[in-house]
């Protein structure tokens, strides 16, 4: 008979599709900002096409992320579903706190270019130390090398100015989750031909 270790690590989440949708609205949606941006754009498209690029991907990963999150939680008893909970308030506690800092310097400061620097490069600081908590309490090292990748190159893209702000957060960004979710899919498949390798030996 087995018993429950309260100690036990909480099972590593299937973040592969959350990854995949995440990467490519990084990708697709910073990369027609960075082409439509200025008086001069790159690209001559409409200034709408990049906006509903990056919310329709962002949309589409918060629904992909919540199915695959809900799904976790139905077999999940205990510590494990505690901290589900817990990361999933993490979210919004992370933007709502966001949104009261860039709200008040834009007001502080009188100057619309706040939101359109700390929005991007915010959102990214938020969601990687989101991921910086999820891979310590899951103990997944491509969870948390993700979330710190995504903090510091989302910071550091404020020190560039123009389209080279968003070129930064499509490319390392975007780049950075379809790297994960290319190292999760071989680490799950590693992890299935070991079980299958061992129940082979029972």
């Amino acid at each position: 008979m087995s018993h429950h270790d309260p100690r036990a690590v909480a099972t590593v989440p299937n973040n592969r599709p959350s990854y995949l949708t995440f990467g490519f609205a990084w990708l697709l949606g910073y990369s027609a900002f960075a082409l439509t941006y200025g008086d001069e754009p790159s690209l001559p498209i409409p200034s709408a096409v990049a906006p509903v690029l990056l919310l329709g991907g962002l949309l589409t990963g918060l629904v992909v992320t919540g199915v695959f999150a809900v799904r976790a939680q139905r077999g999940a008893h205990g510590r494990e579903a505690v901290v589900g909970i817990l990361l999933a308030a993490s979210w919004l506690i992370g933007f709502a706190a966001l949104y009261l800092i860039i709200t008040a310097l834009e007001t502080a400061l009188q100057d619309v270019q706040v939101q359109t620097l700390l929005w991007p490069t915010g959102s990214g600081l938020v969601v990687g130390m989101i991921y910086l908590a999820g891979g310590s309490v899951y103990r997944d090292l491509v969870q948390y090398a993700l979330g710190a990748w995504l903090a510091v190159t989302s910071s550091a893209a404020l020190l560039l100015d123009g389209a080279n702000l968003y070129w930064v957060l499509a490319i390392a960004g975007g780049g950075g989750y379809l790297v994960a979710a290319l190292c999760r899919s071989r680490h799950d498949g590693s992890s299935r031909l070991k079980e299958a390798r061992l129940n082979g030996l029972a």
